[in-house]
């Protein structure tokens, strides 16, 4: 078959038609279609162009190199412990065809080169993979039967070993307890045995050093078993050698010669919320693997660092005989609450004052005038960028004063539950008259339940009017004394001095009602005011000391953050040594920055704040978690204790002040005895990031009415889960109020008779003693519900049924006329006539009118 077409041999040859042609075509062959005839000058041809195009020459050497792959898998290890490892292995053979020999009969009748090339290297190649795969089965084959053996044989002598072991240790102890031996004798058969254990194994040696020398020529087949079933004949001998076991069922301590079991020790762990292995071990007094057996005996699997809950601890515990005692979580906590009730002599101290107001009212600058400082020109642009807490000498005593730049640092105080001042300053400019802030201001104080003194300042103005402020502020709820109210009014001028006196007397005359006391001599507690790192001083803490002495020294713990103080500043910025009661100072020393609001006091040492300081820090988590869940509205009602009345807490902003007006009257006339709404605050605009502040801290619900919250507010309101609902029409608004107020209202309990028995004779049983037949007269009897038995319409006992037949069935209820069997738990009383009464209890939700 000289002349075969393209297809025949691009099928020969094993390569696709169009790359085939694609081929020809460069070397010059004028083929286009798979059908095209290829004569034997044509496959030269491009036999030639191919041998070029791979750099080889037509007249050169002809080379054929195979390249070949297997794989297969080795058993690595031994027992369950072993592993298949997959193996490559690769094979490359380079087979030289030699030069033809021309000759009148090759002249005559010539073979195509390639076609010959092409058969020799298909049959090589068929021979080698046959043969490569039948070497590879059969050497799987002989290692696993190899490995098989060898496991059934292990397996084999180890139960042979413990047997005999166990033989032995039973033997022994029979003879100790006959014989009475001594321990001298015990060490002299100890000894025995342990040289004939030598001997045998000096024997088994040159035993194995024979027969191995002895088949030393046996390289391949039964060498290879015969070595193996030596190793193993060696290995059952070391086996079965007589050992004592080290696992004792009891410690024993050798005295006089006798051996005498210890008495076990029950101990009493104590634990937290959580122990470790090594802990529980350390405090069981017995070694850590041993509890590990134990846990792993009831399913756990554990390491000697794993941590363990109570409840698992305490079935470890009780496994091994020792017993569990738990302490509080917050046995730290309480320690240091306790350390905090100190006695002494109380001497008075000066009043603790915040300046509140509206931005440009002129707070800072009445208390410089009472300072008779520039704190105003010292502050970018004029306005208060941070707290500062100071001390006045009046006519009358001490003052201290905190000026803050907002409410959002008071209101993290008494987030706190620190409450830091006594009584409030609200500044109000006669000129402006009440301010968002101003209503801000009014908030906090009546949220926080301190006095509050209103100074209506910038009286010199020409188009001041004090009369407009004193309406607008009694229009919201604070009153002046001349009023009937309880809210002193002052008018004052920053700038003049002008009634600066009157409101001074003012603040002492209140503090004099309010009689504030402290201790002196005791150790220094208080509030953190504020705080900051400087480059250059590290942590700056301003700390108001409430109680005791603030000493240089010190070692003081404030929220997570604990130091000792290594130097004061008063709010003059002199060093001082010393700190008493209501005096405001800044510290150096701490090693982080607390919150505003954190209290701080002074401890015994560094190890006790730096263990109560860690221990804050790990539970800063769960505490935000909690206040997180106390803000939720669903879950209000669950803080309230049983008899004490719900409240509703809201803030509510509205678009415009008449909706905000509608929406506040429908709120005031919701609630009864049991529930009711408290606004804590309300206006016009948007939801500020004041407003999710202040629902942060009391837990508080946010109502937006056609308005919505700004981006700071937004992220606190994400970020401590506050409750926020957007409304646009006001009886929605006002149905969610009466449907929470209503989820918060106890249930009301009803009782529903279903049933009544009439008792027609009592018999007898051995199991559940008098049981009664009866008569269905009404309704339907229940096993599963409570019931009464009635004597003479009288209730003699309640409870609930023992069991209930129809002739020899248990069933779960009997209807109207039909005749039964009652069994009464717990009650043996039961006679002819009497009516045994089924009920159910049912919680009837309550709705607000």
């Amino acid at each position: 078959m000289a002349t075969v077409t393209v297809k025949q041999l691009a099928e020969t040859v094993k390569v696709p038609v169009d790359r085939l042609l694609k081929q020809m075509q460069e070397a010059g062959l004028e083929h286009n279609v798979d059908g095209d005839l290829v004569s034997e000058e044509e496959k030269q041809q491009l036999l030639g162009y191919l041998q070029k195009s791979h750099g080889e020459s037509q007249d050169s050497k002809k080379k054929i190199t195979l390249k070949r792959k297997s794989t297969g898998t080795i058993k690595q290890g031994q027992g369950r412990a072993g592993r298949d490892v997959t193996v490559e292995v690769r094979r490359k053979r380079t087979y030289v065809k030699k030069q033809d020999v021309v000759d009148e009969s090759a002249e005559n009748d010539e073979e195509p080169t390639v076609k010959q090339a092409e058969v020799e290297v298909r049959k090589i190649h068929e021979e080698e993979s046959a043969r490569q795969e039948a070497e590879e089965k059969a050497r799987l084959e002989k290692e696993e039967a190899l490995v098989a053996s060898q496991r059934k044989a292990e397996k084999k002598i180890q139960e042979e070993a413990d047997k005999k072991k166990q033989e032995e240790l039973i033997k022994n102890n029979s003879d100790e307890q006959k014989t009475g031996q001594n321990s001298t004798e015990k060490v002299a058969n100890a000894a025995e045995v342990q040289a004939q254990v030598q001997a045998a194994e000096k024997g088994n040696r040159r035993t194995r050093s024979k027969d191995k020398n002895g088949d030393a020529a046996d390289e391949f087949g039964d060498g290879k078993g015969k070595r193996r079933e030596l190793s193993l004949k060696s290995r059952r001998k070391v086996k079965s050698k007589p050992t004592v076991s080290r696992k004792e069922p009891l410690k024993v301590d050798q005295q006089g010669g006798e051996f005498k079991p210890t008495e076990f020790i029950s101990r009493e762990v104590e634990m937290g919320e959580f122990i470790t292995v090594g802990e529980l071990a350390q405090g069981m007094a017995v070694k850590a693997g041993e509890v590990i057996k134990a846990l792993i005996g009831l399913g756990v699997m554990a390491t000697i660092n794993q941590a363990l809950d109570q409840d698992t601890a305490t079935l470890v515990a009780e496994e091994m005989g020792h017993k569990i005692r738990f302490k509080s979580a917050d046995a730290l906590e309480e320690e240091y609450e306790a350390s905090l009730d100190i006695e002494g002599d109380l001497i008075s101290r000066a009043p603790i004052i915040t300046v509140m107001g509206h931005v440009d009212h002129g707070k800072t600058s009445l208390l410089d005038y009472i300072r008779d400082t520039r704190v105003t020109s010292g502050e970018a642009g004029g306005i208060t960028q941070h707290i500062g807490a100071y001390r006045v000498n009046s006519d009358k005593g001490e003052l201290t004063f905190i000026d803050t730049p907002g409410h959002a640092a008071f209101t993290a105080m008494r987030a706190r539950g620190a409450k830091v001042t006594d009584l409030v300053i609200l500044v109000v400019a006669a000129d402006d008259g009440v301010m968002p802030q101003t209503e801000e201001a009014i908030q906090h104080a009546n949220a926080a339940e301190v006095p509050l003194i209103v100074a209506i300042n910038k009286i010199d103005l020409e188009n001041a009017d004090p009369e407009k402020v004193t309406n607008e502020l009694a229009a919201k709820n604070v009153v002046p004394e001349g009023w009937g109210g309880d809210t002193q009014f002052i008018n004052v001028s920053a700038i003049s001095g002008e009634g600066v006196d009157e409101l001074l007397e003012a603040v002492h005359l209140q503090a004099e009602i309010m009689e504030l006391k402290a201790v002196l001599e005791a150790p220094g507690q208080g509030v953190v005011i504020e705080s900051s790192l400087d480059r250059g001083r590290g942590a700056v803490s301003t700390l108001l000391v409430k109680n005791g002495t603030l000493s240089k020294g010190d070692v003081v713990i404030a929220g997570e953050y604990y130091g000792k103080v290594r130097a004061m500043i008063d709010d003059q910025g002199a060093n001082t040594d010393v700190a008493t009661a209501a005096m405001p100072v800044e510290i150096l020393g701490l090693n982080g920055t607390p919150e505003a609001g954190d209290d701080f006091s002074v401890v015994a040492n560094e190890k006790r704040a730096r263990e109560l300081a860690e221990f804050r820090s790990e539970k800063v988590m769960e505490q935000k978690q909690a206040l997180q869940k106390a803000a939720k509205l669903e879950n209000a009602f669950l803080n309230m204790s049983e008899g004490e009345k719900r409240v509703l807490k809201l803030i509510i902003k509205a678009d415009v002040r008449g909706s905000l007006e509608a929406i506040l009257q429908a709120v005031s006339e919701l609630g009864n005895d049991e529930v009711s709404v408290q606004v804590l605050g309300s206006g016009v605009g948007g939801i500020s990031g004041s407003d999710s502040t202040l629902s942060v801290t009391y837990g508080a619900s946010i109502f937006g009415f056609n308005v919505r919250a700004d981006k700071t507010a937004k992220i606190l309101i994400e970020k401590e889960g506050v409750d926020l609902r957007y409304y646009s029409v006001i009886y929605e608004l006002i149905d969610d109020i009466k449907s929470i107020l209503s989820g918060m209202l106890a249930p009301e309990i009803r009782e529903e008779i279903v049933g009544i028995a009439e008792v027609r004779d009592v018999f007898r049983s051995p199991r559940f003693g008098s049981v009664a037949g009866c008569m269905v007269s009404e309704g339907t009897v229940y096993r599963n519900k409570p019931i009464r038995v009635l004597r003479e319409n009288v209730v003699i006992y309640e409870g609930e049924l023992e069991s209930l037949r129809r002739f020899k069935d248990d069933v779960g209820e009997v209807r109207n006329g039909i005749e039964c069997g009652i069994g009464v738990r717990n009650y043996n009383d039961v006679k002819v006539g009497d009516l045994i009464e089924v009920f159910e209890v049912k919680e009837i939700a309550r709705t607000i009118q």
